[in-house]
């Protein structure tokens, strides 16, 4: 459905779930947060589902919009999820039982809500949200900061390949509220830890370069992680570093989550499909950032990325 009907829908219900994915990022939390505050400028009854991954980074974005224990909730929303393997432990029974209504930005989207409302066309799910909630009225600073923490975090503050008009266009409509959009640019673009630093140096040195240099997979392992004492906050949106080296076009990262699991972001700047290499693996995503997983070590990982990479260079 469009965002107009998906607009429309919401307005009818009331008592009503906002679900996030999995290691939550910026858009997801953003997204949920900023359409919980519009709900209740509705007068409606909305929480969000707690989310046991979420980091230290936007746990203060959720305070006082988490879902009190023991809510029965009448309609149920998620934003962000594009796929069942995305769903929080806590968030499965509503794959059952049913979830109304999906937001979502991604190509590779499953169709598993009762009703979808997805546009691949949009940089981030927080501008698909801003349209949605636009249609109930002018967007309160309320709902305005945490929709401008979703696009600008999917956007890596509006330098990845995703951005578009469109998108500067909702941030400056975002900023015409009067939010305090400097200080989510700090906490999130301007603000490393030492720790952090440590762990690029250590990714750096391990990285390994293809195809002369513009391909990059780069491991952040659990010894690693231990070494430094690092925690989730540390290692935020790191699946960005590789790209950022002179010269590379497709940037792989594997996240060690548990002995035995590793997760895989892939981004891309030159015309290949990640999506369509993470789809080989099980996962998907957009065409220039994409991610799937893959039981096994780290170099049961890398060999695997760097095969379906060569199948879909090889058509």
């Amino acid at each position: 459905m469009t965002y107009t009907e998906a607009a429309e829908l919401l307005r009818r219900q009331d008592n009503i779930l906002i679900l996030t994915h999995r290691r939550p990022d910026g858009d997801t939390i953003g997204c949920a947060v900023g359409l919980r505050a519009a709900l209740r400028e509705l007068g409606k009854t909305a929480w969000v589902l707690p989310n046991a991954d979420a980091t230290a980074l936007f746990t203060p974005y959720l305070e006082g919009y988490l879902a009190p224990e023991g809510f029965s909730p009448d309609f149920v929303v998620s934003v962000d999820i594009a796929s069942r393997g995305l769903f929080p432990d806590n968030a499965k029974c509503w794959l059952e039982k049913g979830v109304d209504l999906a937001i979502d930005h991604h190509g590779s989207n499953e169709g598993f809500g009762k009703e979808n409302c997805v546009d691949p066309g949009r940089a981030a799910c927080g501008e698909l949200i801003y349209d949605i909630v636009r249609q109930w009225g002018p967007v309160s600073p309320t709902a305005a900061l945490p929709l401008y923490l979703a696009v600008s975090t999917d956007t890596g503050c509006f330098v990845y390949s995703n951005t578009t008009s469109g998108t500067h266009r909702v941030a400056a409509d975002l900023l015409d509220t009067g939010i305090d959009y400097r200080s989510v640019n700090k906490r999130h673009f301007r603000t490393k830890s030492f720790k952090r630093l440590r762990l690029e140096s250590m990714i750096t040195e391990g990285m390994d370069l293809f195809d002369n240099g513009t391909i990059a997979i780069a491991a952040v392992t659990l010894d690693m992680m231990k070494a430094l004492d690092a925690h989730e906050e540390d290692a935020e949106d790191i699946a960005a570093f590789a790209g950022q080296i002179e010269g590379v076009e497709t940037a792989v990262t594997i996240r060690e989550l548990r002995p035995g699991e590793c997760k895989l972001s892939v981004r891309t700047s030159a015309g290949l499909n990640a999506s369509a290499v993470c789809a080989l693996l099980g996962g998907g995503g957009h065409a220039a950032a994409a991610g799937c997983s893959v039981m096994g070590t780290v170099a049961d990982a890398k060999a695997a990325i760097l095969d379906a990479i060569r199948r879909i260079q090889q058509g």
